[in-house]
């Protein structure tokens, strides 16, 4: 087997995996899924998943590779694409009913850049020319050096008049318009509609050897230049115009082999806030929803446990069996709960800690690697329980979790109302585990706090169950229920599910604080000797 300092634990964010050098090793760890086979399928719009689920991976691998008769291509959203629709919008005195229409020919154009004569039916070549001839206007107006992401694509519609005489004119040079047609600066949604026209109309004439779909990645993190209700409304107006271009327009053009399809990458809670129509009915039939969810007794057959050991085994000179990898590397047992005796699978501890999620596993394995290299073992040794108790690597993996949560929280709120946040465990007083009267104790006093700070109240403390609810949804915490077979922990990651998609909290229970965090919240030094016990 590799020695551990050799192995390569790859990357946190899979965006990384866009560089040529890293394609390779993607394609060689990717666990090819269920997930994945629907993702290809027509009716996917919508790719949800919590945070380090692996939604970009998902994208990129597609990107990467011709898979299941399917192209893709991905495109990020960042901040200087926000600030550029929200200038748009004053700039053209834009209703909330015309976001949807700019996102619609931004997507047009977009598609038009990713698709190349290549991708066209043998012998159908020549319809080509005309989305050649769009192109062609946008490569004009820069001057032949359009890139194709979405900055310059707003502000190529915000000279919509010059866009639109652009397309025209070469429609004309082609002999593809008869008469005349003229644009004015003013009518802005005139011209808009025009060239999302000539796009429909090239795009419906094609016929394509393979299915192509665009993928929308970057609207989990909003940049705090950006006000809440302005970030909303703009990613809701994407959301409806990819619903309405995949099941109003891409379905409508006929004889084609290969269809077109636009997905969204969005976190469940973002996907909730939009409102949109018939939410369950999409979110059931339209969307993949990442779920990585398994029990301890079906681990060793879950996709968690299959992702982690093919990180592994991929790297080997041999061909191994399924968690052959991982008995090599981790081959101890731990304490079984509720029996107290060593009978668990190491990789039990790494469920216990994680929030069943591949970000969360590979960063545990990085963090491992990390301090083994560190304390300079030999190369041939492998992990050993110790390791994983070890008071630094619960402290780096703590943090990292606490990351993750304020990149979560970054969405909703400010820095100054996540440091507000924070102030309420230490009214816990170190108790990782406790009722809900200690609870309620717990808020009235961070109230308080709040009050004598003279701080404005964040809308997460709305109310003492509003905020049970709140800590509930970031997995911070969970509830215990008593049932005939024993106590459960009820967490929200592992209760969402397509007809469940915002998992109610119960009061009047007793509650958790999850382990990987409890040491970063202070809430960890009972934890720990609770355990000992």
């Amino acid at each position: 087997m590799k020695p551990i300092s050799s192995l390569n634990l790859g990357f946190n964010d899979a965006e990384n995996y866009k560089r040529r050098e890293n394609k390779d090793f993607l394609n060689h760890i990717f666990l090819r899924d269920h997930a994945l086979e629907k993702l290809c399928s027509k009716e996917s719009f919508f790719l949800v998943g919590e945070k380090g689920t692996g939604k970009t991976a998902y994208s990129v691998f597609l990107q990467n590779n011709t898979y299941a008769e399917t192209k893709a291509k991905v495109f990020y959203i960042r901040e200087t694409e926000y600030q550029s629709f929200i200038s748009l919008k004053k700039e053209k005195q834009l209703l909330l009913s015309d976001y949807a229409d700019v996102w619609k020919v931004i997507l047009f154009v977009l598609i038009g850049k990713s698709l190349e004569e290549k991708d066209v039916v043998p012998g159908m070549v020549p319809r080509f020319s005309k989305l050649a001839g769009l192109q062609k206007a946008i490569d004009t107006y820069y001057h032949s050096a359009f890139a194709p992401e979405i900055i310059y694509v707003l502000n190529f519609l915000k000279e919509s008049k010059v866009a639109a005489e652009l397309i025209s004119k070469l429609a004309k040079a082609r002999g593809e318009e008869k008469q005349s047609v003229s644009f004015t600066e003013s009518r802005f949604q005139v011209n808009l509609l025009y060239i999302e026209r000539e796009f429909k109309d090239a795009l419906s004439a094609l016929k394509l050897s393979l299915n192509h779909i665009v993928f929308i990645d970057g609207i989990d993190i909003r940049p705090a230049s950006i006000p809440f209700e302005e970030y909303i409304a703009c990613i809701k107006g994407l959301a409806n115009a990819i619903w309405s271009l995949n099941n109003d327009f891409f379905p409508t053009v006929r004889d084609t082999p290969g269809r077109i399809r636009v997905v969204l990458l969005i976190r469940p809670d973002i996907f909730s806030a939009l409102g949109l129509q018939n939410q369950n009915a999409k979110i059931r039939d339209n969307s993949v929803l990442l779920d990585w969810r398994t029990t301890y007794q079906d681990y060793r057959t879950s996709g968690i446990f299959l992702m982690a050991d093919r990180l592994l085994s991929s790297q080997q000179k041999d061909i191994l069996e399924p968690g052959q990898a991982w008995d090599h590397y981790f081959p101890y047992a731990v304490k079984n709960y509720k029996t107290q005796q060593a009978t668990d699978s190491s990789f039990i501890s790494f469920l216990r800690y994680s929030l069943y999620r591949p970000r969360d596993i590979v960063t545990m394995l990085g963090i491992l690697k990390d301090l083994f290299v560190e304390r300079q073992r030999q190369p041939s040794e492998v992990f050993s329980e110790a390791d994983f108790d070890n008071a630094e690597f619960r402290r780096r993996y703590g943090d990292y979790l606490m990351g993750e949560i304020k990149d979560h929280l970054t969405f909703y709120y400010s820095d100054a109302e996540y440091e507000i946040f924070l102030k309420f465990f230490d009214y816990l007083r170190g108790k990782p585990t406790f009722d809900y009267a200690e609870y309620l104790t717990a808020f009235v006093s961070f109230e308080e706090f709040i009050h004598k700070n003279n701080s404005i109240l964040p809308a997460f403390c709305g109310s003492a169950d509003s905020f049970l609810q709140f800590l509930y949804e970031l997995n911070i915490l969970s509830y215990k229920e008593d049932r005939e077979a024993g106590v459960f922990m009820q967490w929200c990651f592992r209760e969402r599910s397509y007809s469940n998609i915002a998992p109610k909290v119960k009061t009047e229970a007793r509650y958790e604080i999850h382990h990987g965090i409890a040491n970063a919240l202070n809430t960890g030094s009972r934890l720990m000797a609770a355990r000992k016990r």
